[in-house]
């Protein structure tokens, strides 16, 4: 563990930006692709073996459970950003604090979470207006899944541990445990056992149990490295730590809500323009995502890349990192556009036949493009922000670009200047722009090398 910090360390010194940033986001990149493998196969097991009532009843159980992570995700994100920051200052006892505070808080978290959880899973899911035929399965799953809260959180936790010290493979070893265990698990319980949805969130329990296990494990064999002794002080909640962790912390949770509730908002409005407009709308959607697959990691990438510079007061190497990640994700965009102007109907028919689809399909490439150019220019910007530890600003980023531009521009355009669909997906595509020009402004500035934004020396 100690010879992946050296080596980040070093590799940012020695100007080696491309291949340090390409070597860390790799594993990310493999991880997210496995973690999309592994929701892709829960819904074809179910699917095959459940039927259309299971597929209904997963989709809404994993919607729920997706929002219920935003704690997890907002908080382990600015743990990992402040580990990063506290690292490249060699200041071995905060992180050894950060660490033990972030356990504590997420675990604390998770059981608040799942308890509530199972308290309130049928008011929760009457709340989200489950179809009749599909509750009781939904209800199933949702239960299971909240009992399983914990190791999910903790997991969290550890991969955003070794990543902010620099170490993004071993985290990618815990996601393809989970991922065989899952499928496995899920042949066996909902194929052979016939227990439906609740032999699918089992399995996803147990797999996510594992991977826990796992991370656990490998951090306390590396315990001397880190600092941290498993000792239960160890794991005491430390004021000075959780006040950044918390100031970083909940703007990139805000962030996350507010984006998932204008997308919400603005799917609903293209709803009402009919089935075809909304299946334009997922396969869009699916696309856009596609290449988040590969750029979201560099992002993270860039994150700790940024703060261990920053932590070192190096600052002159954090436009070398900005200047590889807009290259790469450049490219990345390209291709992707390329690939939609020459073969269209190709890329489009991967998701299907029908001629309506594909006929709106051609008149969505535009939009599709203007998604692909937003996913290329967020990330680094998303980067230094992050990196930076700038809460303020994530937080002004966060509600301009997930409520007021995402809604506004959706509203403007497709009501008050009568563009109909085409001002709902215009609007949507053009406020994820937003990061990148507000992360421009904030570069320029300067102001992210010349104050202070979490650690203390």
């Amino acid at each position: 563990m100690r010879s992946n910090t050296k080596k980040l360390t070093r590799d940012l010194t020695s100007g080696r930006v491309t291949w340090t940033m390409i070597t860390f986001a790799a594993p990310l990149f493999l991880s997210g692709l496995l973690q999309t493998v592994y929701n892709i196969t829960d819904m074809i097991i179910v699917g095959h073996a459940v039927g259309r009532d299971g597929l209904g009843a997963i989709s809404i159980g994993s919607d729920i459970l997706h929002f219920l992570m935003f704690v997890s995700l907002g908080i382990s994100n600015a743990g990992q950003v402040i580990i990063s920051q506290f690292t490249g200052a060699g200041m071995k006892n905060k992180v050894r604090k950060t660490i033990g505070t972030l356990f504590s808080f997420l675990q604390g978290s998770s059981l608040v979470i799942g308890t509530v959880g199972l308290l309130f899973a049928e008011n929760i899911l009457d709340r989200v207006n489950t179809p009749p035929e599909a509750r009781q399965l939904a209800l199933d799953y949702f239960r299971v899944c909240m009992t399983g809260m914990f190791f999910i959180y903790g997991y969290n936790a550890v991969s955003a541990i070794l990543r902010g010290m620099g170490n993004s493979r071993h985290p990618l070893y815990f996601v393809a445990i989970s991922v065989a265990a899952n499928l496995i698990l899920d042949l066996i319980f909902v194929v052979w056992f016939k227990w439906a949805l609740f032999g699918a969130a089992l399995a996803t329990v147990i797999s996510q149990a594992l991977s826990f296990v796992f991370a656990v494990s490998f951090l306390y064999r590396n315990r001397k490295v880190f600092g941290f002794g498993f000792r239960k002080k160890d794991f005491r909640i430390d004021k000075e730590v959780l006040k950044p962790l918390l100031k970083l912390g909940i703007p990139m949770v805000i962030q996350s809500a507010s984006i998932s509730f204008s997308m919400l908002f603005v799917n609903s409005w293209i709803n009402t323009y009919g089935v075809i407009a909304a299946a334009m709308t997922g396969i869009g959607n699916k696309l856009s995502s596609l290449v988040n697959v590969i750029n979201l990691p560099l992002s993270t990438a860039g994150s700790s890349m940024i703060g261990q510079c920053l932590g070192a007061e190096k600052y002159e190497r954090v436009p070398r990192v900005l200047k590889v990640s807009f290259l790469i994700n450049g490219v990345i965009a390209l291709l992707a556009g390329a690939a939609v102007l020459l073969a269209p109907r190709s890329v489009f028919g991967i998701f299907t036949t029908d001629a309506d689809v594909l006929k709106m399909a051609m008149t969505y490439i535009p939009v599709l493009l203007l998604l692909f150019g937003g996913a290329a220019l967020r990330p680094p910007m998303s980067s230094l922000i992050n990196g930076s530890g700038n809460f303020k600003l994530n937080l002004a980023v966060a509600l301009l670009d997930g409520v007021f531009m995402r809604i506004g521009l959706s509203l403007f355009l497709g009501l008050l200047c009568g563009a109909g669909v085409y001002g709902f997906w215009y609007g949507h595509a053009l406020a994820g722009f937003t990061p990148f020009v507000i992360g421009s402004v904030y570069f320029l500035s300067g102001r992210w090398k010349t104050r202070k934004h979490i650690i203390n020396r």
